[in-house]
């Protein structure tokens, strides 16, 4: 499941490396609609360096997959970014959108009523 979101940057974690060597670095986004919300994303692995050169209050997009596992009896739930572009491009505002189905188009009207019987 893939799916965006837009926000300003809140705040930058340092990165953390872990004794396996496994290396991932968290950064929170606030959301700007009615109600905003403070989201915490992880980078993972060679997607840490998307991270730099980003600083508190730039907007971004940031695309993301919903990832969930269990442990001991607990679940827990990350939202792993696979690509942030700084400046928040055509996303909507906030909203989190799936990347599925292309962009709606009006369809054309005409006064011709045509062959259809309504």
């Amino acid at each position: 499941m893939s799916l965006e979101l837009t926000g300003k940057v809140k705040m930058l974690l340092e990165k953390q490396t872990f004794s396996s060597g496994f290396e991932k670095r968290e950064f929170v986004i606030t959301t700007q609609e009615q109600y905003p919300q403070d989201v915490k994303f992880e980078c993972i692995k060679d997607k840490i360096t998307q991270l730099d050169g980003l600083n508190t209050g730039d907007e971004v997009k940031v695309a993301f997959n919903v990832r969930g596992n269990e442990y001991q009896g607990k679940y827990y739930v990350n939202l792993q970014a696979w690509k942030i572009e700084k400046g928040g491009a055509a996303a909507p505002s906030g909203g989190a959108t799936s990347n599925n189905y292309p962009d709606f188009v009006e369809p054309e009207t005409s006064d011709d009523d045509g062959d259809l019987p309504f």
